[in-house]
């Protein structure tokens, strides 16, 4: 990660907490989505900041996308997390923030990288959320940095518009589903979105959304798996309409594709208005999210195999496993560069 000069009188932003039983499953472990709530509220707090060094309307920066984002190292009740959040590049409209996470172990005083994450946001202004503000530029160190994240920022935006015409049914399971079939692990989750979940628009913040995702998903690996499941990583999170207070998000998970180690879940979020009756429901927010099984010293298990029924569970588990083969090639890659 690099570290351009940032819009003068602004500075990485620094957040830290110490996790608590309630941020944690049974068996001590955080959920990430937690961690992901963390990391978008320290993404939201310094974009918001840097839209508001200009002249002009105030405005509040909204979560559009996170890249691809790695569980490095499992974080567990007591420790520490520090979050370094830091704006790398602005277009005309929207910013990369890239997270770094850090826990801390206050007995040992030993710390571990957990987790980095890169977020883009646009800010809206506070008169009018559809009104999408321009964002102060930012100096960068050298010209082939900011030609770096300039190619980020287009490869972003075409994946969010293939992503977004990529919108599909989530049909419920058949009646008694046989154990690990896709059917019998599916689940759902409704909430109603109320004002503690709520930017000052009034619509939700990313971080709950994705807090909401990662439960279902683990809901889906446990029942799949039987065992203690962490995340492991989550694919890109894609935003693709508002969520306003008083809507009914429906967050659906099932299982895509299983390797001999890991499980990926893709995590649907649908949304629709309990008082605007003309507001039908609608795709908000997608994403796959990857877990690991757990043995009782943390130590991965073999997953059960997945049983596919069907031509679109088998093209699911086709996609899923082109996408694992992928994810694991660049493992590999980053590994050899690293030696």
């Amino acid at each position: 990660m690099w570290a351009p000069q940032l819009h003068e009188g602004l500075s990485p932003l620094q957040l830290c907490r110490i996790m608590r039983p309630d941020d944690a499953n049974i068996m001590g472990n955080v959920h990430g989505g937690i961690i992901l709530k963390m990391i978008e509220e320290a993404g939201c707090i310094v974009s918001t900041r840097h839209c508001n060094t200009q002249d002009g309307d105030r405005c509040l920066a909204l979560l559009v996308r996170v890249e691809k984002t790695e569980f490095l190292s499992p974080v567990f009740i007591g420790e520490v997390v520090h979050i370094s959040a830091e704006i790398t590049y602005t277009s005309k409209h929207s910013l990369e923030v890239q997270v770094i996470v850090m826990a801390e172990n206050i007995l040992t005083g030993g710390k571990k990288l957990a987790n980095k994450a890169a977020l883009w946001y646009v800010p809206c202004s506070l008169q009018n959320v559809n009104k999408i503000m321009e964002v102060p530029s930012i100096q960068y160190v050298s010209a082939e940095q900011k030609e770096e994240g300039r190619k980020r920022y287009e490869a972003q935006k075409t994946e969010r518009m293939e992503t977004k015409a990529r919108i599909e049914e989530v049909l419920p399971p058949l009646p008694n589903p046989e154990p690990h079939t896709v059917g019998f692990s599916q689940s759902s989750l409704i909430h109603l979105v109320g004002p503690l979940d709520c930017t000052l628009h009034d619509y939700v913040h990313g971080g709950v959304t994705m807090k909401l995702m990662d439960e279902v998903a683990g809901i889906v690996a446990a029942r799949h798996c039987n065992t203690n499941i962490v995340t492991a990583s989550v694919d890109a999170i894609n935003f693709h309409r508002k969520i306003k207070k008083g809507c009914v998000v429906t967050v659906t998970g099932r299982l895509t594709f299983v390797s001999n180690r890991s499980m990926e879940i893709e995590v649907l979020v649908d949304a629709a208005s309990l008082v605007e009756k003309e507001m039908k429901k609608y795709r908000a927010v997608s994403a796959f999210f990857t877990f690991i099984s757990l043995d009782k010293d943390n130590k991965p298990l073999p997953v059960p195999p997945l049983k596919i029924e069907g031509e679109e569970e088998q093209r699911r588990s086709e996609e899923g496993n082109a996408r694992y083969l992928q994810a694991k090639a660049k493992r590999v890659a980053d590994k050899d560069r690293q030696q």
